[in-house]
């Protein structure tokens, strides 16, 4: 959860300084109002609306062509699944206009997003009735876990276009999940793993002081 000039990787690359910086942002509250809103409200507490479209990351971006890229999908499933690049293309394509919300306060409204309704994977992995959350895991080493509750949604997908463009590496291409009611630290980037779970645990941010959940409206940045 980084922008451009943030300070650059340690050698390893990730950004250990800024990763410090935001937990302690998580044990000061930053960026809290107090206040809670609704979905009716299409700004949430506390964010401000930009034209831009910072750049996330923990310090490695990487450099996967589409032929490198592969998504996953274990756990508590049915059927587990593997997809290349020609199995994501053969799946029912989608366009979906939203909002996105970051926790570090910045919203960015009518984000045109092609891709794979999550519905549709959902469809062919069939989770158990054990499955109640999901752990994303990407090729960066990121993590981030969302509630089954929270991926089954018409407006939640497996994107590989931005604004009609394909999207570009540094947003996370050439895949990521979009799920745009929660805050966007939510959305993994570079996405290749998805373990279905019957428990709740915590991924990279939410270990470092961030909500397990992250609802904009309620405010749910820090846990």
């Amino acid at each position: 959860m980084s922008d451009t000039n943030d300070d650059g990787p340690d050698p390893r690359g990730v950004k250990e300084k800024l990763i410090r910086t935001k937990e302690q942002w998580a044990k000061a509250g930053r960026g809290l109002t107090g206040t809670t809103g609704s979905p009716q409200e299409r700004r949430p507490p506390g964010q401000r609306v930009t034209e831009d479209f910072p750049v996330l990351d923990l310090g490695i971006q990487p450099n996967l062509s589409q032929a490198d890229w592969s998504l996953t999908v274990g756990g508590r499933v049915t059927n587990a699944v593997k997809w290349d690049w020609a199995a994501l293309m053969a799946q029912p394509q989608v366009t979906l206009t939203n909002d996105i919300h970051c926790v570090t306060t910045w919203s960015r409204y009518d984000n045109q997003w092609k891709g794979v309704a999550m519905r549709t994977l959902l469809e062919q992995v069939k989770p158990l009735p054990s499955a109640k959350f999901l752990m994303l895991k990407s090729f960066d080493g990121y993590s981030t876990n969302v509630p089954l509750a929270d991926i089954d949604r018409d407006e939640v997908l497996i994107a590989h276009t931005w604004q009609g463009k394909p999207l570009a590496r540094e947003h996370g291409g050439p895949v990521r999940l979009v799920v745009p009611h929660l805050y966007f630290w939510k959305s993994a980037k570079w996405l290749r793993h998805i373990t279905f779970m019957d428990q709740d645990q915590p991924g990279y941010w939410e270990a470092r002081g961030y909500h397990m959940r992250g609802d904009p409206w309620e405010e749910q940045r820090y846990g």
